[in-house]
């Protein structure tokens, strides 16, 4: 099948490259010339593992441009991956889906054959029904469903293992009221041999919401009860140990920590909530997740002081991007952690494996380590990220904070404090 991947961020990029892989012929449209320059070398403009292999092995089945209107009339599938980043309310942000939206109508508008338009970014219930298709139905001149197909096919990537989860997914979510679009997408993805749950488009865009802020409330659930166990001398790893083995419950993301960030649950938790209050609706839930993971990195810090007067010590800082294997910063924990620490008078030492320039950016008074044991010379240690290589380090004598359970740090640490154990 041909298909257009509009916009080549995260979920554009590693969408096309998997498509491609399954044997599709994919044209990536982005305004970005440069990242499409990357994508023809074989180098993916976002850092996922695994990702610039499929990109350099299926070059003959990939093509770049930034006519979309092109692209469209070349492929008989448009699936919109761009990003809906957050406004200052907690709203999303559609400048990008209706700009994408009103590019695509136009295309549609000289294009003869039934086209397939698919939202894969992630967008509030209503959004692809009432944003979406008024705006290429009035730059095409055409009707959604008798003239072209419309729906919605919400992704459930994580970052760090995304390729894996394309191609070992739990299901495939088809949102759509059209026969032909259901059939196209059941085409498109027949080779993954995953369950595919088909229902009405605005019901596939709460999937996604609710997955997100789902697997938010398990962890931030996680941290209450660690913040919890922490004053009672419990081990929270323990207990979830034994609470994971109820078959109802299961143990993924009961991992108490310093809380989540990145691109995803953060933003599209305090979506939901300002959903539900346009609704009329108060989601005391949601917006208890969202206070609990706010108030965690000060915990850490709390915790440090307890051992050490951070003015004008060192703090080493393990670990900058939001979870490991991925370069992202967004929403990460080590940003309001560092914050508070330049506050306090402390001299901070910085180490990621490879999230610094993305952090030097944020904070480029504070110092970077060109290794991990170079921060282990610091008056503390905090680990902020559970990368790999942090579980061999050696901490004999030191003493060091924990927001990530690395064991080892634990049993070798001169002085060792775990946030939630």
């Amino acid at each position: 099948m041909k298909i257009s991947i509009i916009g080549t961020g995260y979920v554009g990029s590693v969408t096309g490259a998997c498509l491609a892989e399954m044997g599709h012929q994919v044209h990536f449209v982005d305004i970005d010339q440069a990242k499409l320059d990357m994508i023809n070398s074989g180098r993916s403009p976002v850092f996922e593992p695994d990702l610039d292999d499929l990109l350099l092995k299926n070059r003959v089945r990939i093509t770049t441009t930034t006519d979309s209107a092109k692209a469209v009339r070349q492929t008989a599938l448009s699936m919109i991956c761009v990003g809906t980043p957050q406004n200052p309310d907690g709203s999303s942000d559609l400048r990008f889906i209706t700009d994408v939206a009103h590019s695509i109508g136009k295309a549609l508008k000289k294009d003869k054959k039934y086209h397939t338009v698919i939202v894969k970014s992630t967008v509030l219930p209503g959004t692809t029904s009432t944003v979406v298709q008024p705006i290429l139905e009035k730059e095409s001149g055409k009707l959604a469903i008798k003239d072209f197909g419309i729906g919605s096919n919400p992704e459930f990537l994580k970052e760090g293992s995304a390729v894996h989860d394309f191609f070992q997914t739990d299901r495939i979510v088809i949102g759509t009221n059209d026969p032909k679009t259901k059939e196209t997408l059941e085409v498109l993805y027949k080779s993954l041999y995953a369950p595919v749950f088909t229902t009405d488009i605005k019901t596939a865009e709460m999937i996604k919401y609710v997955s997100n802020a789902f697997l938010a409330t398990k962890i931030s659930f996680a941290n209450e009860i660690g913040n919890i166990c922490k004053l009672n001398e419990i081990d929270s790893y323990e207990v979830f140990g034994g609470v994971g083995m109820d078959s109802r419950i299961n143990p993924h993301f009961f991992r108490s920590g310093i809380g989540f960030g990145g691109s995803c649950f953060p933003k599209d938790v305090r979506a939901l909530i300002s959903f539900a209050e346009s609704k009329g609706v108060e989601p005391r839930i949601l917006k208890a997740v969202i206070g609990t993971n706010d108030d965690q990195p000060q915990k850490l810090i709390t915790l440090l002081k307890k051992h050490l007067d951070i003015r004008g010590k060192k703090i080493g800082i393990l670990g900058l991007s939001f979870k490991p294997d991925t370069d992202d910063i967004r929403e990460s924990r080590a940003i309001p952690i560092v914050q508070k620490l330049l506050l306090e008078g402390a001299q901070i030492t910085a180490y990621d494996p490879i999230a610094m320039p993305a952090f030097k950016n944020l904070f480029p008074g504070i110092s970077y380590a060109r290794s991990s044991d170079e921060v282990l010379k610091s008056d503390a240690v905090m680990i902020i990220t559970e990368w790999q290589e942090f579980f061999n380090l050696d901490y004999t004598g030191k003493l060091v904070i924990d927001g990530r359970k690395v064991n080892k740090a634990g049993r070798e640490a001169g002085s060792y404090e775990g946030i939630c154990w």
